[in-house]
């Protein structure tokens, strides 16, 4: 096992390339299932999780093809194969399997998913979507069970604004027979980027990227070429990480429409914003002012850049307040960041930051994704040197990390575990 040694205290400058939308493209490798033949997705991240994903594809009898950031999946000899264990449970994504699995062979067995823990994220919409549609749906042994004599549209209201059910029911209902309505429809990118790979491929979708989307069944969808969006997360935490350390940050391969929320509440701390088509300019400010934030569904302020904020709020002058609405247990960096001399108290769904705090190098442990982002950043800034373990996760989301923050002047590198952290790591 490895960790990630940060030496905090520079100013970093240059520029930095956003890669592919990660949450866009777990869902668009299992799209290619419910195509007839070959799907070529261009643009891809270098994470850990689309690796999985493309074993699982070629379990299920798929030919893929990898070339540096392009994969070409073959879907025309897959079967419906059952996924109960194994990989289909290192990651959340693993679910849209069932709406692309059950949309082309009207079955589908697949193991509860893992991925980060962020508390309670329960499927329930998914299986609603998917009853509507016609199917049966059981929880058997750990498994979820889907089972359809054939689908048919049906008008879904969502009870809860969720992006995964959005793109789950889309992928079930593209090939049912007859028109679905998906009505309080998650509004997101990657779901307008999910649309568009669809489409490409023969599906009639219409409101994606608003609140109701109309589907109109087809019996048969063709392989493409997809291009796929840049990763507004990823962009939004190199964002972040400027507007704490930046004596001039260059964002590339940006879509800055998809980080208005944020960069308001940057311009409103102090920090230069500059915006052109695919780039943004981001540059610090000597005293940053404090602000709240309260993350909301998009287009609102995302939970996904909420733990990276918390931590660029640590330098701000004044008290900011962070409430996250989507997952309230999405705090668990707070004590990390408190080992580092971080003023951070957590009162019910909020995390009250004083500051500015003079930030200590320290031992830390990333939990989840973004959270690992948070310390790197919180790292960054820091004085002297922060150890931080549990980098699996950081991987699953942020390609080349090491590189990238290299290349704009930070003193970050990787460092074999001893067997004695890796005990105390796994204990922990």
């Amino acid at each position: 096992m490895q960790k990630l040694l940060v030496e905090g205290g520079k100013r970093l400058e240059g520029t930095v390339r956003i890669g592919g939308a990660k949450n866009s493209a777990v869902a668009l490798l299992p799209a290619a299932i419910l195509a007839d033949s070959p799907v070529t997705i261009e643009g891809l991240p270098k994470i850990s999780d689309l690796q999985i994903l493309g074993d699982l594809l070629e379990e299920i009898g798929g030919t893929v093809k990898k070339e540096g950031q392009t994969i070409e999946i073959d879907p025309s000899e897959m079967i419906s194969m059952p996924l109960p264990n194994g990989k289909v449970k290192k990651l959340r994504a693993s679910y849209y399997f069932m709406g692309a699995m059950l949309g082309r062979f009207k079955k589908a067995v697949i193991g509860l998913p893992g991925g980060c823990h962020l508390g309670p994220r329960p499927i329930d919409q998914h299986i609603k979507g998917f009853e509507a549609l016609g199917a049966q749906v059981t929880n058997e042994q750990g498994a979820i069970y889907l089972r359809a004599e054939e689908l048919r549209g049906a008008r879904i209201y969502l009870d809860v604004v969720s992006v995964g059910a959005t793109i789950n029911i889309m992928l079930a209902a593209v090939r049912a027979k007859g028109k679905t309505v998906i009505e309080n429809a998650a509004k997101e990118p990657e779901i307008i980027d999910v649309a568009t790979l669809l489409t490409s491929m023969g599906a009639k979708i219409k409101g994606a990227g608003t609140d109701v989307i109309r589907i109109e069944g087809v019996d048969q969808l063709s392989g493409c070429n997809h291009t796929i969006i840049p990763d507004r997360i990823e962009a939004g935490t190199y964002t972040i990480l400027a507007a704490a350390l930046g004596d001039g940050i260059l964002i590339d391969n940006v879509i800055p429409q998809h980080l208005e929320s944020l960069l308001a509440k940057l311009r409103e701390m102090g920090v230069t914003v500059e915006e052109s088509d695919e780039q943004l300019f981001i540059k610090t400010s000597e005293k940053l002012k404090s602000v709240d934030i309260k993350t909301l569904v998009h287009p609102g302020f995302p939970t996904d850049l909420q733990q990276p904020f918390t931590s660029l709020l640590t330098k701000a002058y004044g008290t900011g307040v962070v409430t996250d609405t989507i997952y309230q247990a999405r705090f668990k960096h707070i004590d990390e960041l408190r080992r580092m001399n971080a003023h951070i108290k957590v009162e019910g769904g909020a995390a009250i930051v004083a500051g500015p705090s003079l930030l200590q190098g320290a031992k830390v442990k990333a939990t989840d994704l973004r959270a690992g982002a948070a310390l790197v950043i919180a790292g960054l800034m820091a004085k002297g040197i922060t150890e931080v373990t549990g980098i699996e996760h950081i991987e699953r989301g942020y390609e080349d990390l090491v590189e990238k923050l290299t290349n704009l002047g930070a003193t970050i590198w990787h460092e074999k575990m001893t067997e004695e952290e890796v005990e105390q790591f796994q204990n922990s």
